[in-house]
């Protein structure tokens, strides 16, 4: 069964970037690339991913080599080029695409890349699953937010990695207001 996974980094105040859409405070740590929340184990169960043009565009401009070889779509008005095959551009609701989604996943999981406000998108649809979250030694301040969004979440795994906390989450759902 495909499961939609949203797995990212975010620093312990809760932010996935600076204000300026920077990521140097990640790159600053220490992670095991092996250990407990590694990319490498993470992507061997992923079959499609699905992110925000900003995270697409920084990826474009600071890392380029670094999109994987999968369907990746990326949900956006703009109009932009895509940076190799594997990549298709698309606008609406996720609810809209679930099926095109899990097609391309063939059966894997569907990766949730980023930003908050696209994650927390996915949890309203009822089409985020899993939180995986290693957290940063750092604060920022002020920022891109991990999550847009009140959603409950209940813990299923905690580890350390390097400098950071790795932790898996459930998502339970939207949560709910006295």
């Amino acid at each position: 069964m495909t499961r939609y996974r949203y797995y990212t980094a975010t620093t312990l105040d809760g932010f996935l970037a600076d204000d300026a859409d920077s990521l140097a405070w990640l790159f600053r740590q220490h992670i095991e690339e092996d250990g407990p929340g590694g990319t490498a184990a993470f992507l061997q169960n992923v079959g499609a991913q699905v992110m925000g043009a900003t995270t697409y565009m920084w990826v474009l401009d600071h890392e380029p080599n670094w999109l994987p070889e999968l369907p990746t779509f990326v949900f956006t008005h703009r109009d932009l080029e895509p940076a190799n095959d594997h990549v298709s551009f698309v606008a609406g609701s996720p609810a809209d695409h679930r099926a095109l989604f899990e097609a391309a996943a063939g059966g894997r999981h569907v990766w949730m890349m980023g930003g908050g406000g696209l994650a927390a998108e996915f949890a309203t649809a009822g089409m985020l699953d899993e939180v995986l979250v290693s957290i940063a030694p750092v604060t920022l301040g002020s920022g891109k937010p991990l999550f847009d969004g009140a959603f409950d979440l209940a813990l299923q795994q905690c580890d350390r990695n390097g400098d950071f906390v790795t932790a898996r989450y459930d998502v339970v759902g939207p949560m709910e207001t006295s």
